[in-house]
């Protein structure tokens, strides 16, 4: 068991959460990567890139879209490490399409992983947060799910669903210590925004009024703050880093 805060990240191996895993662990956590059975080559990859770093940061498999899977999660990280405080849901796929093309299955895929996975890892570790009467909860979202976005009905939709699921969890467990807030990254330099088309990726930044996509290490640092124990006025929150693509208040 650990002695140190216990901190979970889902989608621990992609390129926003690696960064946060990162931030995380500096901070003096003790970090989990969660990563989907898919993934296994990549997390053991990851992992040895963190240990070459310097960094200790454990992964553990779960398939977040299931229930039942997390729930076979959560009992692995309880026996191993110890209970889970620092809660960060950062899993998620797109599926884009317009609504014409989109079928049923674009849809449940980008839904389950992306909203119901909010649902299925939070429900494991929210009793023992509210018991130990202190826990931090952070869901990543998006700009697009606060603007829209044209062929991403189902992406906007499931992020604008954590934005809700955000708000009434932290008004239910705001007497209990835990807080619950939104992180809402604009477009940041991961693999995936690199493997676009250089115009295409040209016309994306030039929306951008900063004219640069996020570093993942600027999305992470958001986290680590949320995370901290200094942020416990913070609740409720959805905190915007998308260089001033949507502004609102």
């Amino acid at each position: 068991m650990t002695t140190k805060t216990l901190a979970l990240v889902t989608g621990g191996v992609g390129g926003i959460g690696s960064a946060i895993c990162a931030e995380l662990v500096q901070r003096g956590y003790q970090v989990l990567a969660g990563y989907h059975p898919s993934e296994e080559a990549r997390a053991r990859e990851k992992q040895k890139e963190w240990q070459a770093a310097g960094l200790d940061i454990g992964i553990v498999v779960g398939d977040v879209s299931s229930f039942a899977a997390c729930v076979e999660m959560a009992k692995t990280i309880k026996e191993k490490f110890g209970t889970v405080q620092v809660l960060v849901n950062c899993a998620g796929i797109t599926r884009d399409k317009t609504l014409k093309k989109m079928d049923e299955a674009d849809w449940a895929a980008v839904l389950h992983t992306n909203l119901d996975s909010v649902f299925n890892v939070t429900k494991q570790f929210i009793d023992g947060m509210t018991e130990a009467g202190f826990g931090r909860i952070v869901n990543i979202s998006s700009v697009n799910g606060k603007k829209g976005q044209f062929g991403q009905a189902n992406y906007s939709a499931a992020k604008a669903g954590m934005h809700g699921f955000t708000m009434a969890v932290a008004q239910e467990t705001a007497r209990k210590g835990v807080t619950v807030n939104c992180v809402s990254p604009g477009y940041t330099n991961t693999a995936m925004m690199k493997a676009i088309p250089a115009d295409v990726l040209k016309g994306i930044v030039d929306q951008v009024p900063m004219q640069r996509l996020a570093e993942p290490e600027e999305i992470a640092y958001v986290v680590g703050f949320l995370a901290d124990r200094r942020a416990g006025y913070i609740t409720g929150a959805n905190i915007s880093a998308n260089g001033g693509l949507f502004i609102s208040f």
